[in-house]
């Protein structure tokens, strides 16, 4: 069988038709249900507004991080309207252990003040319009649709685009191309479901440096085993 390079130069993809990559991903779907048949966010939040601010907050920084420091600004600031009223240099103190804290303190004030002018404090359900508010692109517009209302889509962090690749799902760096292959890979209704669950897999299992691969479910179905 020909292989083509991949993104990473330790992994070559095999050429195979479509319908064989769906079966691989069927494949690997079920055993991600078998693992984590609750997948799901693991960014703490009550509802859309914290999700949303939290999943900023998340940008090159990690869950644990985040969580640690929502408590206190969700009780201070509890929705968008009392965000709104605040001015950065109050966030910051909040999110100070968070990296680039103060361009998302900028941010978060702004988005606030935005969802309160456009959309009376409530979170839209739109991914043009929620990619309109500061500090939102693509990911987290993707993630917050998915997460707080299941709006169908995958989003692609660190996690999804490392084991894309490892796994022969998606030949790209771009995330919206990879969530793209994806999302023509995995059912529609089970979109979201793949997106967290890839990520705990990712985080606890296909790690970036040392991958846990001796005993993998995935295996079988992984194009890159014994690269590492």
């Amino acid at each position: 069988m020909s292989r083509v390079e991949g993104p990473d130069p330790k992994i070559s993809f095999p050429r195979e038709s479509l319908k064989a990559k769906q079966a691989r991903a069927s494949r690997i779907l079920a055993v991600l249900e078998t693992l984590y048949p609750q997948a799901a966010t693991e960014l703490a939040h009550t509802n859309p507004f914290e999700l949303l601010v939290a999943t900023v907050l998340s940008a090159q920084a990690t869950d644990a991080s985040v969580n640690k420091a929502t408590p206190a600004l969700f009780q201070r600031y509890p929705n968008a309207k009392a965000l709104a009223q605040a001015s950065p240099e109050e966030v910051e103190p909040y999110i100070k252990t968070i990296g680039l804290y103060r361009a998302k303190a900028r941010n978060l004030v702004m988005l606030a003040r935005q969802l309160v002018e456009r959309y009376d404090g409530e979170v839209p359900v739109d991914k043009a319009k929620l990619r309109e508010l500061p500090g939102v692109g693509w990911k987290t517009a993707t993630v917050v649709l998915g997460a707080a209302f299941g709006v169908p889509g995958i989003a692609v962090d660190t996690h999804l685009t490392r084991l894309a690749s490892r796994l022969g799902l998606s030949p790209h760096k771009n995330p919206e191309k990879i969530g793209a292959d994806l999302e023509r890979l995995f059912p529609k209704e089970k979109w979201v479901f793949t997106h967290h669950a890839l990520i705990l897999f990712g985080r606890y299992r296909c790690t970036a440096r040392r991958p846990l691969c001796q005993g993998c479910p995935i295996y079988s179905d992984c194009i890159s085993k014994g690269a590492w």
